[in-house]
């Protein structure tokens, strides 16, 4: 029943678009993996001209196959930005021959960069943070660098529940910020309830750290597809709003859309333009078709794709 509700709605016109919302996700990325990538035929059927698209790297993933999805997702127009996991990567060497063949075979010049999901580091490196002061992207002149967001905090770098070690970290990326010729901006996890990440995004501000924040959010999905991956990925508080909505029996069966949380931030985004929210980045967790189809009904003109 949902597909088919997708289905409709993609085929539909839903009529004029929020004009407030719109404009948020102007500039909009989202994000595949190798496999994923490979279902959609042609990206320029659903993704507007220049929207960046990073590429996942999921521990046992060969580099021959992001290289390649790089490539292909590049000869059709795009930006892309491949994640690079500390802790996946063996040494200096290994990181040094990833960032050439991205260069040399996808023209890449931008990077994510984060420790990674993995408990055991594969060899020297365990944080985002070796990766920059290997000095190796700048060497090879990469124009962006992000580096990972928390809205909700992180368990695995914060067992105590605080956000001590996460805003250490922060604070020396955006030292960091100051002498890398890389653009630098954060890519955060993805969250369902706008008050918590506006009220994280204010304390960043409030500390100091300005890097631009590109927020992540959920693509349209199953509930149950949600809430699997929340509790996977560590997502806190505003896991209670999923929670809420499987407790109405009246959308229970319905797919979750993210409307009502960008429209939210939209409209704070409107009313205080220097909010540092700058980006939506898009976690395609229903498929990476239905994410698209979602923005084109409720972007207007800045989620037109190239090919429509």
């Amino acid at each position: 029943m949902a597909l088919l509700n997708f289905k409709k709605r993609d085929a539909a016109d839903n009529g004029p678009v929020n004009p407030t919302v719109e404009a948020f996700l102007q500039g909009y990325s989202i994000e595949v993996m190798p496999r994923t990538a490979e279902k959609v035929e042609d990206f320029r059927a659903l993704l507007p001209e220049g929207t960046r698209v990073y590429i996942a790297h999921i521990e046992g993933t060969p580099i021959e196959d992001m290289v390649k999805t790089a490539k292909r997702i590049a000869a059709e127009g795009y930006p892309v930005m491949p994640h690079f996991p500390a802790r996946i990567i063996k040494d200096a060497a290994t990181l040094q021959n990833w960032i050439s063949m991205y260069q040399g075979e996808a023209g890449v010049d931008q990077a994510l960069l984060l420790a990674g999901g993995v408990d055991k580091p594969h060899g020297d490196f365990d944080s985002s943070m070796q990766l920059m002061e290997s000095g190796l992207f700048d060497k090879a002149g990469f124009k962006r660098l992000h580096v990972a967001g928390h809205p909700e905090g992180n368990k695995d770098i914060d067992p105590d529940g605080s956000t001590k070690n996460v805003d250490e970290a922060l604070r020396w990326k955006q030292k960091f910020n100051e002498t890398t010729d890389a653009e630098m901006a954060l890519a955060t996890q993805f969250a369902f309830d706008a008050k918590p990440i506006i009220a994280w995004a204010d304390s960043l501000k409030e500390a100091g750290i300005d890097l631009p924040i590109h927020i992540g959010i959920a693509g349209p999905a199953k509930l149950q597809t949600l809430i699997k991956f929340a509790i996977a990925c560590g997502v806190g508080p505003s896991l209670k709003v999923l929670q809420k909505r499987a407790m109405d029996v009246s959308k229970l069966l319905l797919p979750y859309e993210p409307t009502d949380v960008l429209t939210e931030l939209a409209e704070h985004k409107a009313a205080n333009p220097d909010f540092n929210i700058t980006n939506v980045h898009f976690f395609p967790l229903g498929g990476i078709k239905t994410n698209a189809n979602w923005a084109i009904n409720n972007g207007g003109a800045s989620a037109k794709p190239v090919n429509s």
